[in-house]
């Protein structure tokens, strides 16, 4: 039992620390926040849920299945700002260039939804280089499923995006 806990403790810590010391100090290095410290940033103290903080990708393709990382690139959870809920996501520049895989999008898509279920603000932290070109057509389909649910959600929930730094995709959405 205590080799189990042990190996949740290191998956937990892998997380936490992204794409590796190396990979945030030279995010750090031109100025930029990690996904984890916008987040610490923007809502309350000791507010934030992550959701799925384990998750990793399912591309076997190009030797991707040695490079798992979990939390596959993006933070997602939720939290509060004042005292409103919010949900939130913070793509993770260190990890693969913050590109969106199939899994990576349904992290988004899972409390975007959530959002909508609610009634509380989305608010997207994007620093992405675009889609995981590793998985072709399947994180391609991702942007596609987030896009849906942008405009499912237009006109019934606040939609924030802010733009962190490499975003090919136009995805900053304000509609309140």
């Amino acid at each position: 039992m205590k080799e189990l806990i042990n190996h949740l403790e290191e998956l937990n810590r892998k997380a936490e620390n992204g794409g590796g010391d190396a990979r945030i100090e030279k995010q750090h290095s031109v100025g930029k926040l990690t996904a984890r410290e916008r987040i610490d940033l923007l809502l309350e103290k000791g507010s934030f849920i992550e959701l799925d903080k384990l998750v990793t990708h399912r591309c076997t393709d190009f030797g991707m299945e040695k490079q798992k990382i979990p939390g596959d690139g993006v933070v997602t959870g939720y939290g509060m700002i004042g005292k409103r809920l919010v949900y939130v996501f913070a793509q993770d520049f260190t990890v693969f260039g913050g590109a969106l895989s199939e899994t990576y999008a349904k992290k988004i898509c899972k409390v975007m939804d959530m959002a909508m279920q609610m009634g509380a603000p989305i608010i997207g932290l994007n620093d992405s280089g675009g889609a995981r070109i590793q998985e072709g057509v399947r994180s391609l389909a991702g942007y596609a499923e987030i896009f849906l649910r942008n405009s499912m959600a237009s006109g019934v929930i606040p939609q924030i995006s802010a733009i962190m730094g490499h975003v090919p995709v136009v995805l900053c959405i304000l509609r309140l």
